[in-house]
């Protein structure tokens, strides 16, 4: 089973070979600011697992297994953080909030947060929304208009 250590370590792993095109132990331990023992024995770890690549004194590769769970969890992020900024949270505050609760989510809760992001993200501008906004930002509360117009299911 995956925890969010791992998936951790996964995401550090990746950023690492984003930037420098190569992941050691010893930038993991710079990046996670914990002990090199540590580092070493999660990295022994995700080798057995599957996740990684990893040579004592060589360098650390994800595996396609590895990608898999970081390309998930990039997706994860992403639909949370546009979620709330959706809503009217800022943007650094939505990127924070995503990346801690992208490790906790259910899978169900993840599948219907996208469906709905997708789903405003192809609307312009919600009038329901909008009242929403106002109502946080202003504490006005402003009905619905009623309509006479039947939504077929």
């Amino acid at each position: 089973m995956i925890t969010k250590r791992l998936e951790e370590y996964l995401e550090i792993i990746y950023d690492i070979i984003e930037q420098k095109g190569y992941a050691r132990a010893k930038d993991i331990v710079k990046a996670m600011n914990v002990s090199p023992p540590t580092v070493t024995e999660m990295l022994q770890k995700l080798d057995r697992e599957g996740f990684i690549n990893y040579e004592k004194y060589g360098g650390v590769t994800l595996t396609e297994k590895g990608k898999r769970i970081v390309k998930n969890l990039e997706e994860r992020h992403e639909t949370l953080k546009n979620f709330f900024i959706l809503i009217g949270i800022d943007e650094k505050i939505a990127d924070d909030d995503a990346c801690k609760i992208e490790h906790i989510a259910s899978n169900e809760t993840m599948e219907i947060l996208t469906k709905f992001v997708e789903f405003m993200q192809k609307h312009e501008k919600p009038k329901w929304l909008e009242r929403f906004k106002i109502y946080c930002n202003e504490g006005e509360f402003i009905k619905c208009p009623k309509t006479k117009k039947k939504i077929k299911k």
